[in-house]
């Protein structure tokens, strides 16, 4: 199950909506569109979404489908998010030119950051509206802006 996927189609509200009556009750499409008023035609999309991640399946009673949850799908989504919980955040800070990139700063030895932007919270926007004062106590040095990059946006330092 693609996680990120999983959460863009829960992110719908009436596809949300859906989940939760469908956690309560087996419904056909007619039943699901009468209780949400919306058309049998938009609810059959919405199932069709949430079938393509594996949060619904149907169940052929009949003439009619019902559509039960996939619970064993809705657990692992909510594990995951309870994963995400336990995080332990990382001891050197934040390295904005490195947040795009998988470190692991929990491994002995392992420092999250070598280009001197241990403070981002600090940086706010342009570089060069930063006193000397300002860029020593983010970064230690005062001979350059170590934040100061072309592919990313320019940041200053609070004045505080």
């Amino acid at each position: 199950m693609e996680i990120v996927q999983v959460f863009k189609v829960l992110s719908d509200e009436t596809r949300f909506k859906l989940i939760n009556l469908l956690l309560t009750h087996d419904l056909c499409v007619g039943a699901l569109a009468h209780h949400l008023g919306i058309s049998e035609a938009a609810v059959s999309q919405h199932l069709k979404q949430l079938r393509e991640v594996g949060l619904v399946k149907g169940e052929k009673r009949g003439y009619w489908t019902h559509y039960t949850v996939e619970r064993n799908k809705l657990s692992e989504l909510a594990e995951f998010v309870k994963e995400l919980t336990s995080l332990l955040p990382c001891p050197e800070g934040v390295c904005i030119k490195k947040l795009n990139k998988k470190n692991d700063c929990h491994k002995e030895g392992v420092k999250m950051c070598d280009c001197k932007c241990q403070y981002p919270e600090k940086l706010i926007g342009k570089p060069e509206e930063c006193t000397l004062e300002q860029i020593k106590e983010c970064h230690g040095d005062t001979k350059e802006h170590p934040c100061e990059d072309e592919k990313e946006q320019p940041r200053m330092c609070k004045t505080e």
